[in-house]
């Protein structure tokens, strides 16, 4: 058994796929029972564990060597208790998916085999590295320098942009954010606005998401800067796990009316446990997934 050091979930159509990083071997592991439910199309989790046994004594009596690439690490299972799982690592689910002979298959390895090389999988690379990073305590909290940092940090040498304030005015879904041409002054009276009470930090960080300083990137840039105002002035931060992505993102768009309905979400889901790692790490996760 080899504990883990660094956990990781990535989405596939709205599902799970839980991943663990072998420090010793340099190389993500990831559960075999969420790529077996995923290619199955199967929700029971006793379902696709029974699956599981059943195809893994097949390999195995036919000699794959997809079977003996298969090791354990503890994970959280669905009652929430840490129990030993099956994992395998890129090559493994790799030879495990060719044995589903479907378009599931084809289509989960398209974005299996995808995912850590695309722009966003880099960019939360670096994601990753902040906690054991001396940097992110180096970033402004709270003003609109210290989101360039985050910004300039998370796609530097992935936009030609990174850290840089768009001068060219966007909108998304039909919602024009603050035109180029007065986001200097919005950032301005952003800078200014008081962050010493929870409401206070919501309304900053709604405010800011109006703005929408950079040309990508804005979201996941903004939820670290979020978490870094929260961790210095209430000694919280934002458990992103319990927060979906449909009420998430319903909320953000309310929010540049009324920021009331954001601040109950997030209320629901502020935690003090800011110095642990596989939090961080799971928010980052989450972080991303909104932006799919």
């Amino acid at each position: 058994m080899r504990e883990q050091l660094k956990l990781s979930i990535r989405f596939f159509d709205d599902r799970e796929v839980r991943a663990v990083w072998d420090e010793e071997n340099s190389k993500w592991w990831f559960s075999v029972l969420d790529i077996v439910g995923i290619l199955n199309e199967e929700s029971d989790y006793n379902k696709t564990r029974n699956y599981w046994k059943y195809l893994k004594a097949k390999l195995k009596k036919e000699n794959e060597q997809v079977v003996s690439a298969t090791t354990q690490f503890k994970i959280l299972a669905p009652d929430g208790k840490r129990r030993l799982a099956d994992m395998m690592d890129s090559d493994g689910v790799t030879a495990l998916a060719k044995n589903f002979p479907n378009k599931r298959a084809t289509k989960f390895l398209d974005w299996f085999l995808y995912s850590d090389t695309s722009l966003d999988g880099q960019s939360k690379k670096k994601a990753y590295t902040l906690f054991e990073s001396n940097l992110i305590n180096e970033f402004e909290v709270g003003t609109s320098k210290g989101l360039q940092q985050i910004h300039a940090y998370l796609f530097g040498g992935l936009y030609d942009f990174a850290g840089q304030i768009r001068e060219k005015s966007i909108s998304k879904g039909g919602y024009q954010f603050v035109y180029a041409q007065h986001l200097k002054a919005t950032l301005q009276e952003i800078d200014a606005m008081p962050q010493k009470t929870f409401d206070q930090i919501i309304e900053k960080y709604a405010a800011m998401n109006k703005a929408h300083p950079f040309m990508e990137g804005n979201g996941r840039s903004t939820r670290v800067w979020l978490d870094l105002m929260l961790k210095k002035q209430l000694k919280k931060c934002v458990d992103w796990s319990k927060i979906s992505k449909e009420h998430y993102m319903n909320a953000m768009i309310i929010s540049t009316v009324d920021y009331e309905v954001l601040a109950q979400l997030i209320a629901t889901a502020l935690t003090n446990k800011i110095h642990d790692r596989e939090l961080f790490m799971k928010g980052i996760d989450y972080s991303y997934y909104y932006e799919e």
